[in-house]
């Protein structure tokens, strides 16, 4: 990987990791109103909910990418860790491959049902009536952020593997 395509994708994903925490913030303001608004003055708002689904939606499957650029996911590595260097690197280079693989099959689906929203017109049939082509957008959006992560972790593990091969048997 070079250094500057490198450096631009920590720039994509410092801009996704800030609107992320701007949405969250978001929420969390809307959701107070609505429910000051629901239970204090008895007047819900008619957008709140709808919104809010979108936006969980949102961190769902842009903040995938930023966490497993973080290495962030929940995973049991006991016995993982106790395998031998090469072993470990075949195993990464393995799991980010079939990662980018499911990504692939999502960004691929994800996008054909956002065509699909897109050329019928699809709304939500609530008040505000939101296009569904935007929420839908969001799914291959976000895969091939975590698809794109997924391949550069499987460069790093073969880096590894390829390092493991140069270094003496002791070492291993």
């Amino acid at each position: 990987m070079t250094t500057m395509a490198m450096r631009s994708w920590d720039g994509l994903l410092a801009v996704l990791r800030w609107t992320s925490m701007a949405v969250l913030v978001f929420m969390m303001v809307s959701i107070c109103y609505d429910a000051t608004m629901r239970y204090v003055f008895a007047a819900p708002t008619s957008w709140s909910l709808e919104i809010n689904s979108f936006l969980l939606v949102y961190l769902a499957v842009i903040g995938a990418a930023e966490a497993q650029h973080h290495d962030a996911h929940i995973r049991i590595t006991f016995f993982k860790d106790k395998l031998p260097t090469r072993i470990r690197a075949i195993i990464d280079i393995t799991t980010g491959l079939m990662g980018m693989l499911f990504c692939i099959i999502l960004v691929w689906r994800g996008g054909i049902m956002t065509m699909q929203a897109f050329e019928y017109s699809e709304r939500v049939s609530s008040s505000l009536g939101t296009p569904m082509v935007y929420p839908y957008a969001l799914l291959p959006i976000g895969f091939a952020a975590l698809g794109l992560q997924f391949l550069i972790d499987a460069a790093r593990a073969a880096k590894r593997f390829r390092h493991s091969l140069e270094q003496p048997a002791e070492n291993r």
